[in-house]
């Protein structure tokens, strides 16, 4: 990989660590996940909101369709599989042309923690696909919820959902009727009614039902098996392609039954990149000796690692996770990241420990697996996590009537 410009070292034949500001933060505060129903509560005059996504203008009935895996760069080079979604690009943020970012790390549960509380990472408090719980010293996987920890310990915050139907908003969540009673529904998307139904076709009638059933609503609607067939299949599939031409339909089929005054909004909680199965591409935390040296826990996921230090090893690891892994990835320490705004502008005291001592990022098509205590992610085709466009961009797609 080439040495960024604006880096100078004594010993230009050396490997030079990417530099940490060269790593593109989300824009959180006006162009995230995290400001969307911020915004849209705003607009339908929920107190304590702001109009966050300047290019948005208010409606009264709003739903927000959130397509687990599909990034704004996979729509893009998926014209033919995608028509309808390919004709909704120029209509993205406010009809800008232009995505918005997921936030660090761009993964399920922190993306989704993130839409539905209306709060970045280091306030909502998910900042991974696994994080370590300083009450207990080991990793909290809070997409699975395992170990149990009491949600709403876990993430205080109520949800822009809750807050909006307490002042009249009618509000529903139509997903499958798997997501009912997870914690991390609980945590992220509750408030109003949650609607229950198996089929795709099934929840885009639903949605369309709930948005006409107020004057003023909010509804929330998601499909996830286009995530799926990414991790199993990668990006690049026939199964992955089918999964997309299937969204595709669903997204035209919502918006052909929507209510007058709605605005329908299509986004995403991360894009996907495969990962070749090579040892250049698919560095092995557990056959590492190097990388597990003063390591006590292994956290995150592939591109986004979140690495817990032996008390008193904190140094020595940054130092050598820098040095083998500093061409491919941004590795931080846990000052240097919160710093940089990586999981947003304020960190909770309560998340503080939840964050590595070190945070290393992918830059490269390069991951971090752990093939004996992470079988099932180490097999994986597609996956995400990192800052890099083709995971952190997403779609902000609307359709008015």
């Amino acid at each position: 990989m080439a040495q960024p410009a604006h880096m100078a070292s004594a010993w230009p034949d050396e490997p030079v660590p990417l530099c940490l500001d060269t790593a593109p933060v989300p824009e959180y505060g006006s162009g995230s996940l995290a400001d969307l129903l911020p915004t849209i509560a705003a607009g339908l005059g929920v107190p304590g909101f702001e109009h966050r996504i300047a290019e948005l203008t208010p409606a009264d009935r709003n739903c927000v369709f959130l397509i687990d895996g599909l990034g704004w760069e996979q729509i893009k080079a998926h014209p033919d599989e995608a028509p309808f979604l390919a004709s909704l690009l120029g209509s993205s943020r406010g009809g800008t042309g232009r995505p918005i970012t997921a936030g660090f790390p761009a993964t399920t549960a922190t993306s989704l923690a993130s839409v539905g509380t209306g709060r970045p990472p280091g306030e909502h408090g998910l900042p991974g696909y696994t994080v370590r719980d300083p009450a207990i010293g080991e990793l909290m996987n809070q997409l699975r919820w395992k170990p149990w920890t009491p949600p709403h310990v876990w993430q205080p915050y109520p949800t822009v959902f809750q807050l909006a139907d307490t002042v009249g908003v009618h509000t529903a969540q139509v997903s499958s009727p798997t997501f009912r009673d997870t914690p991390l529904t609980k945590v992220a998307l509750s408030g109003g009614t949650f609607h229950g139904r198996l089929t795709g076709e099934e929840r885009m009638d639903l949605a369309a039902e709930q948005l006409a059933a107020g004057d003023r609503s909010l509804v929330y609607t998601y499909y996830s098996e286009v995530d799926g067939s990414g991790h199993r299949f990668g990006v690049d599939s026939d199964a992955w392609r089918g999964q997309l031409m299937c969204v595709d339909r669903l997204v035209q089929r919502l918006a052909e039954q929507l209510p007058p005054r709605t605005a329908l909004y299509v986004t995403a909680d991360h894009g996907m990149i495969d990962i070749p199965f090579d040892e250049r591409s698919r560095i092995d935390f557990d056959e590492d000796w190097e990388l597990r040296a003063g390591a006590a826990l292994l956290g995150g996921e592939g591109r986004a690692r979140h690495v817990y230090a032996v008390p008193g090893a904190e140094s020595d690891v940054l130092a050598c996770w820098r040095e083998v892994l500093g061409e491919q990835f941004w590795v931080a320490s846990r000052d240097e990241a919160i710093e940089a705004g990586w999981f947003g502008p304020t960190i909770d005291e309560r998340v503080h420990g939840r964050i590595g001592d070190v945070i290393a990022a992918a830059y490269d098509d390069v991951i971090i697996t752990a093939s004996v205590n992470e079988p099932n992610e180490s097999a994986m085709v597609g996956v995400h996590g990192s800052m890099t466009p083709v995971e952190q961009l997403v779609p902000l797609l609307e359709v008015r009537s």
